[in-house]
């Protein structure tokens, strides 16, 4: 497929995907919904991409939905662009088996706020804002917004946001939780990259099976995730990273994991 609303590119373990349609400040349209979910099944396919970044060209990370395509005559529906946008990017993004980094370089509004927070660690700029905006049109948070959200900041602070469609800064969302760092715009997306860097030569496969265990962790029971805990140390231990890491140990060196 030929990207013309993303960049895609990779440099040694890590793939890098841009929203790139800066003039609507990177607001989904089909094509570019088409074009991202692409990319990550690249990302998910490649045995050497081991980590994704997600972030935003311009001076926005994303608006959302692009009103021009929602409110267009004869254009698609309000579901029809749920179940071709938005559900399958967040389902993609929770279920695919490597760690996405995400850095929100701007404004984050709607869907695209939803977005960030869906990704397994979220940087932000400094500059950046979070905006639950559907309230301001007269509609409900979805792209996964009424899950993730009361997950990461109880539903007290969930409900305040989405029912005011207040803006927070991202020092704000990094105080009650709701990204894992708020970075300075200077160099933050190098701050972002460094840490994919660094998670890129863990052990792919135990963080594929952490992405498991903390997504089942809020429905199961304790007894039910010590279980599921114990099936996946087992799929783990029986990993060549996890025989790599111990010898490793041992020999006194740095190990050398390649993800299986």
């Amino acid at each position: 497929m030929k990207y013309q609303n993303i960049l895609f590119e990779t440099q040694d373990n890590i793939a890098e995907i841009k929203l790139n349609r800066p003039q609507l400040l990177n607001s989904f349209n089909y094509e570019m919904a088409d074009e991202f979910l692409d990319a990550l099944g690249k990302c998910d396919k490649s045995k050497k991409i081991r980590a994704i970044v997600i972030t935003g060209i311009g001076r926005g990370f994303c608006a959302g939905q692009d009103l021009e395509e929602a409110t267009r005559k004869n254009g698609p529906t309000i579901d029809a662009i749920i179940d071709h946008t938005y559900n399958p990017i967040v389902k993609k993004i929770i279920n695919l088996k490597k760690p996405i980094i995400c850095y929100v370089n701007g404004i984050a509004a709607g869907a695209g706020a939803n977005l960030a927070i869906s990704c397994d660690v979220t940087f932000a700029a400094s500059s950046a804002k979070f905006i639950q905006s559907f309230i301001n049109i007269g509609l409900v948070p979805d792209s996964g917004g009424t899950y993730n959200l009361p997950r990461l900041i109880g539903k007290q602070r969930a409900a305040g946001l989405m029912f005011s469609g207040e803006k927070i800064s991202s020092s704000e969302a990094e105080k009650i939780g709701m990204i894992y760092k708020s970075v300075d715009d200077e160099n933050g997306y190098q701050v972002t990259l460094d840490f994919t860097k660094k998670i890129s030569e863990k052990p792919t496969k135990s963080i594929g099976l952490i992405k498991k265990l903390l997504n089942k962790s809020n429905r199961n029971s304790i007894a039910e995730q010590l279980e599921l805990e114990k099936k996946y140390q087992i799929t783990a231990a029986n990993s060549s990273d996890h025989k790599e890491g111990v010898k490793a140990f041992f020999e006194k060196r740095k190990p050398k994991y390649v993800g299986e």
